[in-house]
């Protein structure tokens, strides 16, 4: 079942369902990168689902990362996306671990921060 194929339309889904952690790591990501991924989460995500957007930034180098992005999501979606910032390079599993660890939401998802939601 693709999204192309137009199957995933014709599917529906409880309105009980539990709310989602959105969990993306990354390390020395473009901004862009980053940003378009949490807005297509935002955009795609009924809103009573979302529980939370979390950030985890395995230490990147980049200062844009430190700084703009922390003004950007706090300014575009306080109370919504966290940051969590690793003190040295953990990798992946370690980073995961720090997001989940984070993460409020009865199901947690794990994302690359170069993805992008769509509908049908």
């Amino acid at each position: 079942m693709t999204v192309q194929d137009g199957t995933c339309k014709q599917m529906t889904y409880r309105d009980d369902l539990p709310q989602i952690a959105v969990v993306f790591i990354f390390v020395n990501e473009a901004l862009s990168v980053i940003l378009r991924s949490v807005h297509s989460v935002v955009n795609h995500t009924p809103a009573h689902l979302l529980k939370e957007i979390i950030l985890v930034d395995d230490n990147s180098d980049s200062v844009e990362l430190k700084f703009n992005l922390d003004q950007y999501v706090n300014k575009r979606y306080p109370g919504l996306v966290k940051i969590v910032r690793n003190a040295k390079r953990e990798g992946l599993i370690r980073a995961r671990m720090h997001g989940w660890n984070a993460a409020t939401a009865a199901v947690v998802g794990f994302f690359d921060a170069h993805v992008e939601f769509n509908t049908a």
